[in-house]
């Protein structure tokens, strides 16, 4: 049998020309593994992928995620992760209110975040779109002289500063227990081993090195700005059993505000990236 190729794969349609493709396979076909290779290629092109109401188990999801490249559990080492605001269902719902900015997962990590997956499990009342933004399109659409200026630039990303963007006024026990996570520093424009370059912004972007303040905040609001413009960004309003992969290299993301009592819940796997930050 001829191996399944991006070339010969026809089973998806694009979102829009620089965000999102949307997969038409079925459940055994996407757990057979065979089409592995051409999904891994296909993210990488349009950072984002749909999968409607494929209706994922747990078991499922790991099994297709391993399928896409290598798995990684989480910190305390379960295989899935509940995404909720519901404190019964996870006590950390505190650290999840950033995920309503705009972010990358996994700046703080050593090892990135490769792909991520993400099934629905219960709908919000309202709102709860899951947004994201190509960071690949939006640095090959940058101007070349804007491109020369921002190549070498540094950032330092801290997790303590993603939460003063929905606790502004934090006691000083709450501050310092944010700071134990610690800094980072990564470049701001990630060169992958495809030749392909993408930026490393969103909220844990705390400054610019070698910049005043005032300048390294305009450099990476302004950046923030250009790449969450429509063009490319796409917009997943959730139906139930709905499965999201994306590249977590090359996109941003964000949930979009919803009723936090509601019980909305997803369900996250995800795969070590094969490109290192530096």
């Amino acid at each position: 049998m001829t191996a399944v190729t991006l070339e010969t794969f026809d089973a998806f349609e694009e979102i829009s020309p620089l965000i999102g493709a949307r997969v038409h396979l079925n459940k055994t076909d996407l757990l057979s593994g065979e089409y592995g290779e051409p999904l891994r290629d296909l993210l990488e092109q349009r950072g984002v992928l749909v999968f409607p109401k494929i209706n994922f188990s747990d078991e499922e999801q790991v099994i297709f995620t391993k399928t896409i490249g290598e798995f990684m559990p989480e910190l305390a080492g379960q295989k899935v992760y509940d995404i909720s605001l519901d404190p019964k269902v996870n006590p950390n719902r505190d650290y999840l209110k950033g995920s309503l900015y705009w972010h990358i997962d996994g700046t703080m990590n050593r090892s990135p975040i490769g792909a991520a997956v993400l099934s629905s499990k219960v709908l919000p009342t309202w709102g709860g779109n899951t947004e994201f933004c190509n960071t690949y399109a939006s640095y090959e659409a940058l101007p070349e002289e804007r491109k020369l200026e921002i190549e070498g630039l540094r950032v330092v990303h801290a997790m303590w500063v993603t939460q003063l963007y929905h606790t502004p006024e934090p006691t000083l026990k709450q501050l310092e227990e944010w700071m134990r996570m610690g800094e980072t520093e990564l470049p701001l424009v990630w060169k992958h081993r495809s030749g392909r370059k993408s930026l490393i912004l969103g909220n844990t972007a705390q400054r610019v090195i070698g910049k005043e303040p005032m300048e390294s905040a305009l450099l990476l609001h302004g950046l923030r700005d250009w790449a969450t413009q429509p063009q490319f960004v796409y917009s997943h309003e959730w139906s139930l059993g709905d499965t999201v992969v994306w590249d977590n290299t090359g996109t941003m993301h964000r949930a979009m505000p919803y009723d936090p009592d509601c019980g909305r819940l997803l369900h996250r796997t995800k795969t070590t990236g094969e490109d290192p930050f530096e």
